[in-house]
């Protein structure tokens, strides 16, 4: 079965745009890349602190002495739960060269004593990038973050080495954590900037310096630390402003924050969007379901030129994410061959619109990494096209604050308008969403439950979207319902 999406666009490449990205191509291909040592002396004079022991090498830096290896550096965090400072004797006996830590440790076992080990880390992180001149792209957003970091890293590892992100590592701790990744023979950084309160991306910027920064799309996320969608607007546009007059802001025109971001930034700027007026759009966008999963084909018009682009995902969000991404990464030197071939090997971020096979024949969609209102919708979308009974299990969309109650009734307007024959929800706010959607709407006050009950209906003609805030735990739901053999129940 396969279904289609068709967007016809025409492109004027304009001469000005293909000015702007070689400009900044030229600007980053000018800079040198250091090749600086990692000892205990120097980290001890990046981040302010007093070396008590002797002198050491070290590879690499870790905060969990769970996963602590031999001849890594331990950093002793403190958190509201735990004091990282109580398990030095525990990292000396792992093999750790020495430690950053607010306490002297064991005899021998070197430390860098500081007043504070997560502001030392920081400042550590900071100085450490300072050595490096690779393009550095920050990467920030309410939705596809993850993805879009994912698909420039793809992009630019086939120009060199690139550096991105693990995971979604992407806040005051771990930022710092990749920074101090970087080495030598790394050609590009890729880094993922998250926050869910104002200030935390000036911050963030300000440890990674990046000389390229995109920021996919503002929506409903975090809106309890934002206060209002301008708010997290604002404050995903603090990135921008970071950035010097001579980087490069890659900018979403379709989003309806374009114009607050351009206001925010004196970069250059290059654009991306599905509409008709930016530097890097689509057009012939078609979607089919194979035996690998989603696969999305669409035609790359850029300043360029044009380039036919194969891409493992679904949805017209993610073409847009490629699209970005592909500007970033033409920005930081790559070609659309580069493009091409970087996003025809990009696969799903997992929890993330990931297509599942279950042993009933049904479609399991797995986007159960995390929710808010713009990416429910995007997901319903997707679950809209490819016909069949389409049903949606919902957990509760969190941190919304009093966006909540509004947010959980439009939920289940949205999916009775999109086609949704069932919905399977979980999660005390999602009792709005089953009230809104009516009949067919049920609530189970567990993921059990709601797996069970899913299972008993489950067919080769279902299509079945998992879709909830992290802290739901639908994974699951997920799990449970591949599982399955058949219709009839969970056995």
């Amino acid at each position: 079965m396969s279904y289609w999406w068709l967007v016809r666009a025409t492109r004027t490449i304009r001469s000005s745009a293909l000015s702007v990205v070689r400009s900044a191509i030229e600007t980053l291909s000018t800079r040198a890349t250091g090749s600086p040592m990692r000892q205990l002396a120097d980290i001890t004079q990046d981040c302010g602190g007093r070396l008590i022991g002797a002198d050491r090498v070290f590879s690499s830096v870790n905060t969990d002495t769970r996963t602590l290896a031999a001849g890594q550096l331990f950093v002793a965090l403190r958190g509201p739960r735990f004091d990282g400072n109580t398990y030095l004797a525990e990292a000396a006996a792992k093999g750790a060269v020495g430690a950053i830590a607010e306490r002297e440790g064991p005899a021998d076992f070197p430390v860098v004593l500081v007043d504070d080990a997560l502001v030392a880390l920081q400042r550590a992180a900071q100085r450490w990038r300072a050595r490096f001149s690779m393009p550095l792209i920050g990467m920030a957003g309410s939705n596809g973050k993850t993805t879009s970091k994912e698909m420039v890293a793809s992009i630019l590892s086939c120009c060199g080495e690139t550096l991105a992100t693990a995971g979604n590592l992407n806040n005051h701790i771990g930022v710092p954590l990749t920074l101090l990744r970087l080495d030598p023979s790394h050609r590009h950084a890729v880094i993922e900037m998250g926050a869910n309160h104002p200030g935390e991306l000036a911050q963030l910027a300000g440890f990674a310096a990046p000389a390229i920064g995109i920021v996919t799309n503002a929506g409903a996320e975090h809106l309890e630390g934002f206060g209002s969608l301008e708010g997290a607007a604002r404050a995903e546009g603090e990135l921008f402003a970071a950035l010097r007059q001579d980087g490069t802001a890659i900018l979403n025109v379709d989003d309806s924050f374009a114009g607050l971001w351009r206001d925010m930034t004196v970069a250059r700027i290059v654009t991306f969007g599905l509409g008709s007026k930016a530097d890097f759009g689509a057009c012939d966008i078609h979607t089919e379901v194979d035996a690998d999963g989603f696969l999305t084909r669409f035609t790359l018009v850029s300043p360029l030129g044009e380039q036919k682009v194969s891409l493992h995902l679904a949805g017209k969000h993610n073409v847009l994410n490629a699209l970005g991404a592909a500007a970033a990464a033409i920005t930081a030197g790559a070609t659309l061959d580069d493009v091409a071939k970087g996003l025809a090997r990009m696969r799903p971020v997992k929890g993330r619109l990931q297509l599942c096979g279950a042993r009933s024949g049904a479609w399991i969609i797995d986007d159960s990494y995390n929710a808010n209102p713009s990416s429910l919708q995007a997901a319903i979308d997707v679950l809209e096209a490819l016909g069949g009974r389409r049903f949606l299990v919902l957990g509760e969309m969190g941190e919304l604050g009093n966006f909540s109650r509004e947010a959980h009734l439009e939920a289940g307007r949205y999916a009775r308008a999109h086609g949704v024959e069932r919905l399977f929800a979980v999660g005390e706010a999602t009792k709005l969403s089953v009230e809104s959607f009516g009949e067919g709407g049920v609530w189970h006050d567990d993921t059990a439950a709601v797996a069970e009950e899913v299972g008993r209906e489950l067919a080769a003609d279902v299509r079945v979207l998992v879709k909830g805030s992290r802290s739901n735990r639908l994974e699951r739901v997920v799990a449970a319902l591949e599982s399955v053999p058949s219709a009839g129940g969970m056995y």
